[in-house]
């Protein structure tokens, strides 16, 4: 390079670089300045985790179904008494809580609330050291989705509008082919749903696998599985789309067997197929079949994600700000799927929340209207948006658009 300057010290004092005439002069870079000190009342005075876990039912036409749900709800309050609420779902409770309570609260204590990223950094580091993610990441994902509730009503927006406001409304898809179901349950209730204007319904395939090799053939259940999906594309009828979550049950062998043996029911996206998102095997297997796959609901890293655009493994990039990072991380995803022309749909339900990371980017994609979930949501909150048809309309109430129902949180909470 040109005055002998190694590659890596230009990187590292190039930050700044003045033109003088036609010549040109390096200079180094300038510190960082301090950030400013918060408004007084944007300080955060109060952090707290309850864990809950809330019983409920669900209708679809005659079908009832009770279902348990449970997750960590994060509330964020600053010294003004203005508070926001965020949610963690999938992982240990126990430690998600423990990890809010014991871990960030502390370290948020007389911070800015509207900094979401300086914060998130600040965990990133604290909590993801060496790249552990899992429990970590739930917890930060609570408490950032309750930071961006808090920025909404702090401006009188709603999070969508602060995160892009591109999309009113946002698509939806309905989970609810579950593992106890029977096959004619299955049939019914899908046409119960595309009577009622919600064609995209997604069913769980490979429940329990490999824990239940032990008792089962492996191709027994994927038998029985192959007649399950039959059984919910003969309820939903030949225009619907029909997607399946295997959530990395699979090794990729069986996986491609599988997709063979339901090539005849026209599956749009086959979710979560392989062991761990092994990314290099997610990519043979997308090569190797004619279903779009889709995966990262669980990620945890934004590295990840970008591996497997990279990589060319997915076809579509499921994202959920109550498991991968918040709204702070999902703007980043969604980023890099637009990017590399990799669309983004929300996995894991919890559409509530999602709804906001989807309404807010040009991007935007479907959210998951899961039928295990929707008892349990309305129970602790009020105002979800519900899915009508196949969308979900968007509220201008500031923050996320929904609140904490306090006499349930109290009722439901169980440490």
């Amino acid at each position: 390079m040109a005055d002998g300057i190694h590659k890596r010290e230009f990187l590292k004092r190039g930050a700044c670089l003045a033109f003088a005439g036609a010549g040109a002069a390096f200079l180094p870079a300038a510190p960082a300045r301090a950030a400013a000190a918060p408004a007084r009342n944007n300080r955060i005075a109060r952090v707290s985790a309850s864990i809950v876990s809330v019983q409920g039912e669900y209708a679809i036409g005659t079908y009832t179904r009770n279902a348990r749900m449970g997750g960590v709800v994060a509330e964020v309050e600053t010294e003004d008494g203005l508070t926001g609420h965020g949610f963690a779902a999938i992982a240990d409770s126990t430690i998600v809580a423990a990890t809010i309570r014991e871990s960030i609260a502390g370290r948020l204590m007389g911070q800015d609330a509207m900094s979401h990223e300086a914060i998130v950094e600040q965990l990133y580091w604290a909590l993801t050291d060496r790249g552990q993610t899992g429990n970590a990441i739930q917890a930060i994902s609570a408490v950032d989705c309750a930071l961006w509730d808090l920025k909404g009503k702090r401006y009188g927006e709603p999070v969508w509008r602060l995160l892009g406001g591109a999309n009113r409304e946002v698509g939806g898809y309905a989970t609810c082919g579950m593992n106890y179901m029977s096959r004619d349950e299955l049939t019914y209730v899908a046409s119960e749903l595309v009577k009622s204007g919600c064609n995209r319904l997604k069913m769980v395939v490979a429940d329990g696998l490999p824990g239940r090799l032990r008792n089962e053939d492996i191709e027994a259940v994927l038998a029985e599985d192959a007649a399950r999906v039959r059984a919910l594309r003969e309820g939903a009828g030949p225009e619907a789309l029909i997607f399946i979550d295997a959530n990395h049950h699979l090794d990729e062998w069986h996986a491609i067997r599988f997709a063979r043996m339901i090539a005849d029911y026209d599956v749009a996206i086959f979710e979560e197929p392989l062991r761990a998102n092994d990314i290099r095997r997610l990519a043979d297997l997308r090569r190797e079949i004619a279903i779009p796959i889709g995966a990262g609901q669980n990620e945890g890293h934004i590295s990840r994600w970008r591996d497997m655009v990279v990589n060319d493994a997915v076809d579509v990039l499921h994202y959920n700000v109550c498991i991968g990072g918040g709204y702070t991380t999902g703007l980043k995803v969604a980023a890099l799927g637009q990017a590399f022309g990799v669309p983004i749909d929300n996995g894991g339900g919890f559409s509530h929340f999602n709804v906001q990371l989807h309404g807010g980017v040009a991007n935007g994609g479907l959210c998951e209207w899961h039928m295990n979930v929707v008892p349990f949501s309305r129970i602790l909150y009020n105002g979800i948006p519900e899915l009508q048809g196949n969308k979900f309309i968007l509220s201008e109430t500031p923050g996320v658009g929904f609140e904490l129902n306090r006499e349930a949180l109290q009722e439901f909470t169980v440490g």
